[in-house]
């Protein structure tokens, strides 16, 4: 008859469990005061997405600080209790553990369980972020060496204030004209990098009226530390008071839209395709090619616009005209396919429009 073999009972120390009571109990009160620590001084919640922010960084806090206790914690116990006998031999092998599945599961579990949390909670409020439904302003933010502008809807020009309306969704379409640059709104929790023929957005709905920080968080020069803006929230009717303001000053009305840049039309005859070839190439190659439609790089080919039989239509859904075209060179574009930065952040003129739809008819005619 087979002789039954009993495994050892695992040796983790005379004082593992007691130790292990302090960890829970030391975490316990450390998740605690993560969780109900007021913000930093100057650091409110201007609105959201602010909160859902803070609450992931509160829980990455909690998290941390029961990972720290448990492995610094640990470490000092099982140095203290397994430390080699003064009067040991040099070569004594210390105690050994092998063959232990409760821990090896533990240990396992724990991380694994915490990393599918904290992706689920992640990817919850990057969707949220995401969500485009409900927005009702777009703000387009330009940096530059070394200062912000900004473009609004119905306005010509940019300005250099920045304006929100309180209780608003927002979205925020962020680039620059030279080098790359950082824009960060520390009360709203947003960031984003402004690279030069990129468009990077972020969405936000400030609650709180008030005056607060833009900073460049990219080095981008000499002059980088200067390089600071404010956002002024306001109630609605401030902000339709400062809004109409702007739009008298340059000449426009607000209850128009659209239209070329200072009012003027688009002489979309004049263009010139050698000269739209060329511009192409600059402002353009970087997101477009001249193959067909399905050739995406990011945005799609462009080489069949005008009479491509498979997508009679342009991405807004419009007829493929030239009028339509340089509507969409002119003002941008934001949909399923990505967004396409406006005239006025590409730096390009009604007339760089005529010659861009130019070169565009004459590749539609191969």
């Amino acid at each position: 008859m087979a002789q039954r073999v009993v495994k050892p009972k695992t040796n983790l120390g005379p004082g593992f469990w007691p130790v292990t009571a302090f960890i829970v109990v030391l975490s316990a009160i450390m998740v605690y005061l993560v969780e109900t620590s007021p913000l930093p001084i100057g650091l409110i919640q201007a609105g959201q997405p602010a909160d859902s922010i803070d609450a992931l960084f509160r829980f990455l806090g909690a998290v941390a600080a029961v990972l720290f206790n448990i492995v610094t914690i640990y470490t000092v116990y099982f140095g203290i209790v397994f430390a080699r006998p003064k009067n040991a031999p040099a070569n004594t092998i210390g105690v050994q553990i092998h063959d232990s599945p409760v821990l090896e599961f533990w240990w396992t579990a724990i991380p694994t369980i915490l990393v599918i949390v904290l992706s689920i909670y992640s990817v919850k409020i990057w969707a949220d972020l995401q969500n485009t439904q409900g927005d009702v302003l777009t703000v387009e933010a330009i940096g530059y060496q070394f200062g912000f502008q900004y473009r609004y809807p119905k306005l010509a020009n940019p300005v250099s204030e920045f304006h929100l309306p309180v209780n608003t969704p927002t979205t925020i379409h962020v680039t620059s004209r030279d080098v790359i640059h950082g824009f960060w709104i520390p009360e709203l929790r947003m960031k984003a990098d402004m690279v030069p023929g990129l468009i990077n957005t972020i969405r936000v709905t400030p609650t709180v009226p008030g005056t607060y920080r833009v900073i460049c968080s990219e080095f981008c020069g000499l002059a980088h530390g200067a390089m600071k803006g404010t956002v002024i929230v306001d109630s609605q009717q401030d902000f339709s008071a400062w809004f109409n303001k702007q739009a008298a000053a340059q000449g426009t009305t607000t209850g128009g839209g659209g239209g070329a840049a200072g009012g003027a039309a688009i002489a979309i005859d004049q263009g010139k395709a050698d000269a739209g070839k060329t511009l192409f190439g600059q402002k353009c190659s970087a997101c477009h090619s001249v193959g067909p439609f399905e050739q995406k790089q990011v945005g799609p080919g462009l080489g069949n616009l005008f009479n491509d039989s498979k997508h009679p239509k342009l991405v807004n859904d419009k007829p493929a005209t030239p009028q339509n075209v340089a509507a969409i060179i002119h003002d941008g574009y934001q949909g399923d396919l990505g967004v396409m930065p406006s005239a006025q952040v590409n730096q390009i003129s009604n007339s760089d429009i005529a010659n861009l739809v130019a070169y565009l008819a004459s590749l539609s005619k191969k």
